[in-house]
């Protein structure tokens, strides 16, 4: 019989798969926090540009309302306010955008002369 046989045991190779699961679970967890925190900014992007474009809309004919953003996006809500300031001749135009049922939103203020 031989002594000089190479090889790993069984113990070894138990200890390098449990190794092993845990560096790939941590990447795994890792990949998926970085991809919600990409599909936030991605939200809050499409938020800010909508909001942009009903602010230089409603910057024409400034008036209070609200609305959605269909046919493209249905689920976005709009809603202005146009507020008084303290000093003469300006107005507060506030805009907030936000998808229904969350309550993440972006609000733009302008401020406008009369």
């Amino acid at each position: 019989m031989r002594d000089d046989i190479s090889g790993f045991t069984l113990l070894e190779v138990m200890v390098s798969l449990a190794i092993m699961a845990g560096v790939i679970l941590t990447v795994l967890g890792s990949v998926n926090y970085h991809i919600g925190i990409i599909a936030n900014e991605r939200d809050n992007t499409t938020l800010t540009l909508l909001a942009r474009t009903r602010i230089v809309e409603l910057e024409q004919a400034p008036v209070k309302g609200e609305g959605t953003f269909a046919p493209l996006n249905p689920e976005l809500t709009w809603k202005s306010d146009l507020l008084p300031t303290e000093l003469p001749g300006l107005q507060k135009l506030v805009v907030k955008v936000k998808r229904s049922g969350n309550i993440r939103e972006v609000t733009l203020v302008r401020y406008l002369a009369k």
